[in-house]
């Protein structure tokens, strides 16, 4: 049962095949059974999951069929929820507890699913192979010795693994994209504003978006209705109306105009991972799309100028980590400089600090005409060229990553690590809504393929890759290891 998706769970649910508690029990012992060796969860919430789950029983059997009551679900630690800890992966929130819930919490507990626990991350969202947790490295269900990829590596891992139904990521350069990509599951990051992002511990404010990681684009949609909306709360929030997103997803491919960017398919992309994408592009030819080459002119430009606008927001946003109000506080400080200078450098990771200091730098009086300005004018003309190109085709369409999951440590130069998201850092520059769909397998590890849309196009990204996962299989491919017991 652990192993269907999330439409298939709502199908046996309202049949009475199975009970949500008995769902959620299910997915709590295969927690308990296989965390130990993953490490995709920091906080697990037994008593809290199981009543929810016990209300959610109660409340379908007076009549209540919504989508996402009873469904298990799992965050990833960066949204605060009430009551239980938000550690965003660090030592400096490790015994945060906050006293509110992020609205996509609010909304999830509205429609009626149920909290599992919270899921390991990169710290502050940092990183591109889960190994910057301050809680350790989460592994890929596929191969344990593999990265599951970052920053929301743990809920792509708990996906795989059957530890969850559905889970919670946020995105700021790729993090939920790459990380669906290695872990062979679906990851959707909507345009930015279209989620709020109140609640939701900021990395880089102008950048971050949260979305759904699940097993299917149909799951992605049933998420989407529950997380979309304007929020007052969230200054960012778009003001732009939510629309049914499973409506369309049998919609005909009959026409629809594919670009596929030259610069995704050149040098530094695995042969293998190409032969994937290219035979996926095969089935959509078969649908009755049309394949284009495009140009992306300054996608080369998108990683140098992420790395200056992402760390310089990141700078002033986690300046407010400093052991007055909350989290971490160092021992004994001798007065209030020595307790900021020794909280920040003890609390935050390596990484976190690397990139607080290039934030910092980028920011400084002398520096910021030469570095963030000229960053934010390359953010625009990246975003020119996807709306020219989004006047000749439908959907851009590419791989997600140059390859397959690495092994854990074998990436220790930061700069051969920010590569990691080289296809996907533009579409957050440029605040597209993008995904992430299992395509086939390389070496025995997933290879995801990428989908972009233009603004606000949800719908059509989703009905592009729903009828994709119609016509294969391998969104239904699990890492063997992990299926044995089901």
């Amino acid at each position: 049962m652990i192993e269907k998706t999330v439409a298939e769970l709502y199908s046996a649910l309202n049949s009475g095949e199975i009970s949500s508690v008995e769902l959620t029990q299910a997915y709590l012992d295969r927690i308990n059974r296989y965390n130990e060796t993953l490490n995709a969860f920091i906080t697990v919430s037994d008593e809290s999951a199981l009543s929810k789950a016990k209300q959610a029983d109660a409340l379908r059997a007076k009549g209540d069929s919504s989508p996402l009551l009873g469904i298990p679900l799992a965050h990833k630690d960066i949204f605060c929820t009430e009551g239980v800890k938000t550690t965003c992966g660090s030592k400096i929130l490790h015994n945060f507890i906050s006293p509110y819930d992020a609205t996509v919490v609010t909304r999830f507990n509205d429609a009626g699913a149920v909290m599992l626990g919270k899921t390991n991350m990169d710290e502050f969202a940092m990183g591109s192979s889960n190994e910057t947790s301050y809680f350790g490295p989460v592994r890929n269900p596929w191969d344990t010795e593999r990265v599951p990829g970052g920053s929301s590596g743990g809920s792509a891992a708990a996906v795989a693994a059957d530890l969850c139904a559905m889970a919670t990521g946020t995105d700021t350069g790729g993090s939920i994209r790459q990380p669906a990509a290695f872990c062979g599951v679906t990851g959707f990051k909507p345009s930015y504003g279209r989620i709020s992002r109140w609640g939701m511990i900021a990395f880089a404010s102008s950048l971050d978006q949260a979305g759904p990681i699940c097993k299917s684009a149909e799951d992605a949609a049933l998420m989407l209705n529950a997380m979309a909306g304007l929020d007052t709360k969230d200054s960012t929030s778009a003001d732009v109306d939510v629309e049914d997103y499973t409506a369309g997803l049998d919609n005909s491919l009959e026409g629809l105009r594919i670009g596929l960017p030259r610069q995704h398919f050149a040098e530094g992309l695995s042969a293998d991972v190409e032969q994937a994408v290219r035979d996926a592009l095969r089935v959509y030819e078969k649908l009755g799309a049309e394949l284009v080459d495009i140009d992306l002119p300054n996608n080369h430009l998108s990683v140098s100028a992420y790395y200056v606008v992402a760390p310089a927001e990141a700078s002033a946003n986690l300046s407010r980590f400093d052991g007055v109000r909350y989290g971490y506080r160092c021992e004994d400080p001798v007065d209030l400089e020595d307790m900021y200078k020794r909280t920040r450098s003890e609390g935050f990771g390596e990484e976190v600090k690397r990139r607080i200091m290039v934030g910092t730098y980028a920011l400084s009086a002398g520096f910021y005409d030469a570095y963030y300005r000229k960053a934010q004018k390359i953010r625009r003309l990246i975003k020119n060229d996807f709306d020219a190109a989004f006047k000749d085709v439908d959907i851009i369409i590419g791989p997600t990553s140059p390859h397959t999951a690495f092994k854990l440590g074998a990436k220790t130069d930061p700069v051969a690590m920010y590569l990691e998201d080289i296809y996907t850092i533009a579409v957050n520059l440029a605040g597209l809504p993008g995904m992430s769909v299992p395509v086939g397998l390389a070496d025995g590890l997933p290879v995801g393929m990428h989908m972009v849309a233009s603004d606000f196009a949800e719908a059509k990204l989703l009905n592009v890759a729903h009828q994709f996962q119609k016509n294969t299989d391998w969104h239904r491919q699990r890492a063997t290891a992990f299926t044995e017991g089901q």
